[in-house]
C-alpha cells in the first residue's frame, strides 16, 4: 500500500501512463481496420450484438499484423524517443547503418507490437475503470437509481460496499499502471538499444578513435616539441654570436625559420586531422593538406642539420627526431646518429654525452618505447656502461622480421630523460 502510494505521487508514474496511452492510440488505426474486416466477414451479423464482444478477437487478430508492419515500418527512431522521453529509461543509440539488420527489426518489431499491446489494453482499463469506480462510488446517493450493466449483480449491499470497492478498483489500476510502465522500462533498452554486436562494434569504434588521437598526440609531441627544442637552442647561440660572427647568427636563424615553419605544418595538419575525426583513409579538409611529403628516413640529413648536430619509415624518423630533442634538451657535446638497415629490421642509435638532469623522468622515452613496442620492435634508453654517453637504441622489424627485443647489454638499466 505505501509503494502505491509513493508511485501515486512520482511524476514518472504519470508520464509511463501517457506512455502506455500512446501505444493505445497507436493501436486504434489497426482496432477499426479489424473491425471493418470483421464486420466484412460477418455481414449478417444481428443489431443487437454489442460491439464491445468481438473488441477481444480483433485485439489478438490484429497482433500479427502489428508485428509484420513492425518489421518494415521505421517506428524505432519514434519509439526510442518515446521511451526515453515517457518512460524515462537511458536508451543508448545504435550505430548508425544504411541498411537495418534483422536483428535490428526483430527486436524493434518485439518493442513494437508489446507497446502497442500493453498500451492497448491499459487505454481500455482508462477508459472503462473510472467511470466504473465513480458509479460504484455515488450508489449510497443514488439509491441505486442508476444502473450499470445487469443491475441484478448489485443487490442491498451495493450502498455500504460501494465506495469501499470503487476504491480498490482505482488502487486496482494505479497498481496495473504502475507494472506495465516498469515492465515496458525494463524491456526498452534491451529492445530499442544497441544489440550485443553493437555494443562490440561501438566499442571497438571508440578504440579506434582512442588509438588515433593517442597517436595524434604523440605526433604533436614529437614534431612541435622537437621544433621548439630546437628553436630555443638556436636561438640562444644566435645571441652569443650575433656581434661577432654575423654569419653564424644568420644560419642559426635560418634553421629557426626553417623548424618553425616545419613544425606550423605538422601543427596545421593534425588539427586538421582531428576537426574531421578521421586520420585515416587520407581524407582531409581543404586547406589544411600538407604541402610536401610525410617526412622519412630520407629527410634525416635535414633534420640533423636543422637542430645544429654534426653528423622505413615515418616512426623510425619521430623516434630519431625524438631522441635528438632528447639531446638537445638534456644532452651536451655532439650528436652522434646512426641508422642500419640489418637483415631483418632496421636500427636506430642516438648517442651524446650525457648531461646533468639524466634522471629527469619524461615523456618523450615512453612516447618512443610505445611506438616501437607497437611495431613489433625493442627500445632501450640509458647511460652507456662505458660512462659518460647517453644511448638511445631502436630495432623495428621489416616486413617479414622477426620481433624482439635488441640483443646486447651496452645500456644500464635505469636513468631516464
Amino acid at each position: 500500500m505505501n509503494r502505491l502510494l509513493g508511485a501515486l505521487g512520482a511524476p514518472v508514474t504519470y508520464r509511463r501512463w501517457a506512455g502506455l496511452i500512446l501505444g493505445g492510440a497507436l493501436l486504434m488505426p489497426y482496432m477499426m481496420a479489424g473491425q471493418v474486416v470483421s464486420a466484412l466477414w460477418r455481414p449478417g451479423q444481428p443489431q443487437g450484438d454489442p460491439l464491445l464482444a468481438t473488441q477481444p478477437i480483433v485485439f489478438v487478430s490484429v497482433l500479427p499484423l502489428i508485428a509484420v508492419t513492425g518489421l518494415f515500418l521505421p517506428v524505432r527512431a519514434f519509439e526510442t524517443a518515446a521511451a526515453r522521453t515517457l518512460l524515462g529509461v537511458s536508451v543508448e543509440t545504435p550505430p548508425a547503418r544504411r541498411r537495418r539488420t534483422w536483428s535490428e527489426r526483430w527486436r524493434t518489431t518485439t518493442w513494437f507490437t508489446l507497446h502497442l499491446a500493453v498500451g492497448g489494453v491499459m487505454s481500455g482499463l482508462t477508459l472503462a475503470l473510472p467511470p466504473f469506480a465513480v458509479w460504484l462510488a455515488v450508489l449510497p446517493f443514488t439509491g441505486g437509481r442508476w444502473t450499470l450493466a445487469d443491475s441484478r449483480l448489485l443487490p442491498d449491499w451495493d450502498r455500504g460496499w460501494g465506495p469501499p470497492l470503487a476504491l480498490a478498483v482505482m488502487a486496482g489500476l494505479l497498481a496495473a499502471v504502475v507494472a506495465a510502465g516498469t515492465l515496458l522500462a525494463r524491456l526498452a533498452p534491451a529492445l530499442l538499444g544497441p544489440s550485443p554486436a553493437d555494443r562490440l562494434a561501438l566499442a571497438e569504434e571508440r578504440s579506434r578513435r582512442l588509438a588515433a588521437r593517442n597517436r595524434l598526440a604523440r605526433e604533436l609531441h614529437d614534431s612541435v616539441g622537437h621544433a621548439l627544442s630546437v628553436v630555443t637552442v638556436q636561438a640562444v647561440a644566435a645571441g652569443r654570436v650575433l656581434d661577432r660572427d654575423p654569419e653564424a647568427a644568420r644560419n642559426a636563424l635560418g634553421a629557426i625559420e626553417a623548424s618553425a615553419r616545419n613544425a606550423l605544418e605538422e601543427l596545421d595538419h593534425l588539427i586538421g586531422v582531428l576537426r574531421d575525426g578521421d586520420d585515416h583513409g587520407g581524407v582531409r579538409r581543404r586547406g589544411t593538406e600538407r604541402k610536401g611529403p610525410e617526412p622519412t628516413l630520407d629527410d634525416l640529413g635535414a633534420l640533423l642539420d636543422a637542430s645544429g648536430a654534426t653528423v622505413i619509415s615515418r616512426e623510425a624518423y619521430r623516434v630519431v627526431q625524438e631522441a635528438l630533442t632528447n639531446a638537445i634538451r638534456h644532452g651536451t657535446g655532439p650528436v652522434t646518429v646512426r641508422v642500419a638497415v640489418q637483415e631483418r629490421g632496421l636500427e636506430v642509435e642516438v648517442a651524446n654525452p650525457a648531461g646533468s638532469a639524466t634522471g629527469r623522468a619524461g615523456r618523450g622515452l615512453d612516447g618512443m618505447r610505445e611506438r616501437v613496442t607497437l611495431l613489433g620492435g625493442g627500445f632501450q634508453a640509458g647511460l652507456s656502461r662505458k660512462g659518460g654517453e647517453w644511448r638511445v637504441r631502436a630495432r623495428i622489424p621489416l616486413p617479414g622480421g622477426e620481433t624482439g627485443e635488441i640483443q646486447g647489454g651496452e645500456i644500464e638499466a635505469g636513468g631516464r630523460r
